[in-house]
């Protein structure tokens, strides 16, 4: 056998030896369980391919040997009281939503939580105007900041005049109650705040916790510290914007993010257990981890992590 073939079903039997083997699974809608997360997209605000991307990494989409990538969002569903929430409104909202949602579903969604005002977060409310769905008082989650954004320019004034969002309040550290034992707290990030502050969430269902940093600019300017926040939780889908310094044509610190590399360095003598929760999401396109069957992200898959996987569900 193969030596990475032989050390990736070593590890499988050991994950599942350990007991720590993720509840995570790409399920038809009538098998997947009544509370869970979904991964509606994994890329970077640009999107997979990106405008006007003419190397390798893009043009393999366009030969038909990689697939699509959607902007990073997530779903929160309950299937008991047949509920839905977005995590960003991304501009592949219309996609995102029809991944989501089920064929007898009713209601196209019952809410979102934004994280910040970069385009790949928010941009899709554009959506929800009377242009488009002419939705009527969708609950948008916000911070002070992003909702003083969106209340003060247009056109997502127009959606809040028109009463087509409705803004509720969300506060550092303070947790919104949805129902069931559903919570979501949003907390801030460091990141380049230039017409909002940055949060990430804490997500809590019945039975599992999640934790979703899209965005952040490095992880030793956090006040807390990724290990032990990793170690709170069952899931972990952070950032993972870039592999590696150098990936694109120009300075780097001027869109600081944590690497990959600079992740695993700091997760380098913690378990497998600990490794194994943590989900790598918000990949730009010229990221390799990105690309289906890339030796990077086969690297990263044998040290035990994951890399998101769009359509993907993980029981709360």
């Amino acid at each position: 056998m193969h030596l990475y073939k032989k050390y990736k079903v070593l590890l499988l039997i050991a994950l599942l030896l350990s007991g720590v083997f993720l509840s995570f699974s790409i399920l038809s809608n009538n098998n997947s369980p009544k509370q869970y997360i979904q991964v509606l997209g994994i890329a970077q605000d640009g999107g997979y391919p990106h405008i006007g991307c003419q190397k390798t990494c893009c043009q393999l989409y366009y030969e038909g040997k990689q697939s699509k990538k959607f902007v990073t969002s997530l779903g929160i569903v309950d299937r008991r009281h047949n509920t839905k929430y977005l995590i960003e409104a991304t501009p592949d909202i219309i996609d995102q939503i029809r991944l989501m949602n089920h064929e007898s579903d009713s209601n196209i969604i019952d809410g979102i939580f934004l994280t910040h005002a970069h385009i790949g977060h928010y941009t899709g409310l554009m959506y929800l105007g009377r242009e488009a769905l002419g939705a009527k008082n969708i609950p948008v989650y916000a911070m002070p900041k992003m909702a003083q954004f969106l209340q003060s320019n247009g056109p997502w004034s127009q959606l809040l005049s028109l009463k087509n969002i409705q803004l509720k309040s969300m506060t550092h550290q303070k947790p919104i109650v949805l129902h069931s034992g559903l919570k979501i707290t949003p907390f801030l990030v460091p990141h380049r705040d230039e017409f909002s502050e940055t949060v990430g969430f804490f997500i809590e269902g019945k039975s599992k916790k999640a934790l979703f940093i899209p965005d952040i600019d490095k992880w030793h300017l956090w006040e807390k510290n990724i290990v032990d926040e990793v170690q709170k939780v069952d899931y972990a889908f952070i950032d993972a914007t870039f592999f590696s310094a150098g990936e694109i044509p120009r300075p780097m610190s001027e869109v600081p993010h944590p690497f990959i590399d600079e992740t695993i360095k700091r997760f380098e003598n913690e378990s497998i257990e600990t490794r194994s929760k943590i989900i790598f999401i918000h990949l730009n396109h010229s990221n390799p981890a990105l690309l289906d069957n890339h030796p990077s992200k086969k690297r990263l898959e044998s040290l035990g992590y994951q890399v998101a996987q769009q359509g993907a569900i993980f029981e709360l």
